[in-house]
């Protein structure tokens, strides 16, 4: 079995932002070589997550709305350790950390509307995403 990882970072601009990182994914499996196997995708960050959905700028920002009212802003037990973060963990655990894409055929294989998308709930600094592609 052959492996392959690559990591992607971000430095974000605001404290919410969701990237598109499908071709990003897509050419670290044609990197692998690999032509059979999976890929996982995984935000290497507990205030973020990676998802796969539509790229329809209107059903991002009814995620983001949905989240917000899941996990708004407010005084969370964990802004007592000085942190003001609290509502970025929430969102994490519903949107959760990773995914696993397959691959065929040497391609990322994903519907017609599927794309890969870097979700970022605590922003404006440097953060990573970890792509492990693996198979034969």
């Amino acid at each position: 079995m052959k492996s392959h990882t690559e990591y992607l970072t971000f430095s974000t601009s605001k404290r919410e932002e969701f990237v598109l990182i499908t071709e990003q994914v897509a050419k670290a499996v044609r990197t692998s070589g690999v032509r059979e196997g999976m890929v996982l995708v995984s935000a290497m960050h507990i205030t973020a997550a990676v998802y796969v959905n539509d790229a329809e700028v209107g059903l991002i920002e009814d995620i983001k709305e949905w989240l917000r009212g899941l996990a708004p802003d407010k005084d969370y037990r964990h802004h007592r350790t000085g942190e003001d973060n609290g509502s970025a963990h929430l969102k994490n655990l519903v949107l959760h950390h990773q995914v696993i894409l397959p691959i065929t055929n040497g391609q990322l294989d994903l519907g017609p509307w599927q794309q890969v998308y870097y979700a970022e709930f605590d922003g404006q600094r440097r953060k990573r995403v970890v792509v492990k592609v693996m198979g034969e």
